[in-house]
């Protein structure tokens, strides 16, 4: 089984996820991303598909044309685990590559 994080080590989480809000009614972590187009997103959110296989983590996740949410939560811990903070880390990663300009809750991706 998985725990869910202390309340400082969810703080301590989100110090360094700064893209990153905590959702307190789900305990959960949410990052909102715009992009060009839809095929930007889609393009997006298959190469996240992939990582979240890897790690058998998968997220909770919306797309809405140019849009995409995300919400990271651990069910069988009841909230927010380590787990959604390395798939958190790991979006994270997957941004960099593509040169993601940071917004506060909407990040514009750049082609």
């Amino acid at each position: 089984m998985v725990d869910r994080l202390s309340d400082a080590a969810r703080e301590q989480a989100l110090t360094e996820l700064t893209d990153w809000t905590h959702d307190p009614e789900r305990d959960a972590i949410t990052r909102k991303f715009a992009f060009d187009d839809f095929n930007e997103a889609f393009g997006f959110m298959t190469r996240i598909a992939l990582i979240a296989e890897k790690m058998d983590h998968h997220p909770e996740w919306s797309n809405v044309y140019n849009r995409v949410e995300i919400l990271l939560t651990t069910h069988d811990a009841g909230g927010l685990s380590e787990r959604d903070v390395k798939m958190a880390r790991a979006i994270e990663g997957a941004c960099l590559v593509r040169g993601v300009s940071a917004h506060p809750h909407q990040t514009v991706v750049a082609p």
